[in-house]
């Protein structure tokens, strides 16, 4: 067998939650998965997926105040008035082209 190291990092329960429930479906043990990380780093040498800031801050529910968020539904409600909308299939759809999701 292989030497090995240990890693030890500090991440969001949440988040670990969720991979993990996903991992479990795939069949991908977490240290694997991590390890499988850390090999792309390697071979790409540097992070193996793009790295950027949003276009916009996404808004926070908690963060808003009553009338912040009260202003930002009437935006929507005016954006749907307007005519502004996309079909939900139409954005499944870029999202299957675009990220394979």
């Amino acid at each position: 067998m292989a030497r090995t190291s240990n890693i030890f990092a500090r991440v969001e329960p949440e988040i670990k939650e969720q991979a993990e429930q996903v991992l479990e479906q795939l069949g991908i043990p977490m240290s694997n998965a991590i390890g499988l990380f850390l090999r792309q780093v390697v071979l790409q040498r540097g992070i193996p997926f793009d790295i950027k800031l949003p276009k916009s801050k996404p808004l926070a529910f908690g963060s808003l105040s009553k009338e912040q968020f009260n202003a930002e539904i009437e935006k929507g409600l005016a954006d749907l008035t307007a005519g502004k909308v996309v079909s939900a299939d139409s954005v499944a759809d870029k999202m299957r082209r675009d990220y394979g999701v």
